[in-house]
């Protein structure tokens, strides 16, 4: 079961443009209800390239620094999870939710 906050290696090509390539670390972002009855999920990928922008959330994973760029969010059917690789800590969470709620709320 692919459950809200676990990390998995994602195949993430074929990209367009600017968007995240190549397999990597992504954080699975939408709730549990959703992850059980649909055959794709909302991630979030990790990079270890450090951007100063709000939507991103600082991490440490696997002993690496890095960030869970939420201004990437993408829909991907389960078969491109390769692996699970773990899951972010309860601060994290927490921070990845309240980014999250901060970046869909109206002003």
């Amino acid at each position: 079961m692919v459950r809200q906050f676990s990390i998995f290696s994602v195949a993430l090509d074929p990209t367009v443009g600017s968007e995240i390539t190549k397999s990597r670390p992504c954080v699975v972002v939408s709730p549990d209800e959703m992850n059980q009855g649909l055959a794709t999920v909302i991630i979030a990928p990790m990079t270890s390239t450090r951007r100063q922008y709000a939507s991103r959330v600082d991490i440490e994973f696997q002993g690496k620094l890095g960030q869970v760029a939420l201004d990437q969010l993408l829909t991907v059917d389960k078969r491109r999870l390769t692996r699970q690789l773990g899951e972010v800590t309860d601060i994290s969470a927490a921070q990845i939710a309240k980014t999250l709620t901060q970046m869909f709320t109206l002003a």
